[in-house]
């Protein structure tokens, strides 16, 4: 009966109005990074034994997951060279300088180090993009280490096999499956600022839902999709090990000791998940049970007062049908 007072249209055109980054916001950060790729690309014509190698838009407006408060862009940069620092301040401080030379049209003070990365700010725009390096050696599927934004440590990543693995769940679901990772990485935005010590990182959404997808679950019906999410959460109340084998073979994966353990699809070795303590695990499948729970009351509620109450326990007041 519920049905009737809120089903899948409503949650799209809940997404399209609160939840996506509109396009034409994404087409112009977008743009944006594609200009200061084309500077480095455009210096390195002249200068081919430059440090800085190449830069790629990462993280979810290169995935199309970007949430309508984005405000930064994050841009990888390979960085190649026997003298490039390893101790991630020193590699800051190397990153920063080499774009400032190789963008000289940018003050320095437009090109500043953070903990864990360089800002590059745009003056007339107002929007900042943070550039995370890479160290590269050379590899051609563009495999280099990662300064993690989480800690800082070095993490062997691959950002084009990144960007291709979530591609390959996309192009089985059409626009549903990047719909679904932003519905969920909406709803864990408003658990984590009701609830301090909650925290799921976007790239464990993607994952779990990649899972859900190679086991063949649809995502054309949002209400499900969003249930099927919460109730693996649930079920397996974050014990059972995520590993994919489009890049190695699950046997090659370690020995890891960490409650929730998904296993980063480009390297064996890395478990996106290793920082979370059992307590974090544990608030995180008590608010996927809360979650489930109100997407039940709502499919059973009688009445679109009720219906729309309890899909606001998953999505806030700003939920309206």
């Amino acid at each position: 009966m519920a049905r009737q007072h809120v089903d899948h249209a409503d949650l799209a055109s809940f997404a399209q109005d609160k939840v996506n980054l509109p396009q034409e916001k994404a087409n112009e950060h977008r743009a944006q990074a594609r200009r200061l790729r084309e500077k480095l690309e455009s210096y390195l014509e002249e200068h081919p034994d430059f440090s800085l190698k190449k830069m790629l838009v990462s993280g979810s407006l290169a995935k199309g997951t970007a949430l309508r408060s984005l405000n930064d862009i994050d841009l990888a940069c390979y960085i190649e060279g026997a003298d490039a620092p390893t101790e991630v301040a020193k590699l800051l401080d190397y990153l920063a300088e080499r774009l400032r030379t190789a963008f000289p049209n940018f003050s320095p003070d437009q090109i500043t180090p953070q903990t864990y990365c360089v800002t590059v700010s745009f003056r007339a725009s107002g929007l900042d993009v943070d550039v995370v390096p890479i160290l590269y050696s050379g590899d051609p599927n563009w495999y280099g280490n990662l300064v993690s934004q989480e800690d800082g440590s070095l993490l062997e990543t691959c950002i084009p096999r990144h960007l291709e693995f979530v591609g390959a769940r996309k192009g089985k679901h059409d626009k549903d499956f990047a719909q679904v990772v932003r519905l969920v990485k909406y709803w864990a935005r408003k658990t984590k600022r009701e609830n301090e010590g909650f925290r799921l990182k976007s790239f464990m959404i993607e994952l779990i839902l990649a899972r859900l997808s190679d086991q063949g679950s649809a995502f054309s019906d949002y209400p499900e999709a969003l249930q099927n999410f919460f109730t693996y959460i649930a079920k397996t109340d974050l014990r059972e090990r995520l590993v994919f084998s489009d890049y190695y073979s699950p046997s090659a994966c370690g020995t890891f000791s960490e409650r929730i353990q998904i296993i980063d699809p480009v390297n064996a070795k890395n478990n996106v998940s290793r920082l979370y303590t059992s307590s974090q695990a544990d608030a995180l499948v008590d608010a996927a049970l809360d979650a489930g729970d109100a997407i039940d009351a709502a499919l059973a509620a009688p009445t679109k007062q009720e219906t729309v109450y309890y899909w606001q326990k998953v999505f806030g007041s700003s939920f309206q049908a």
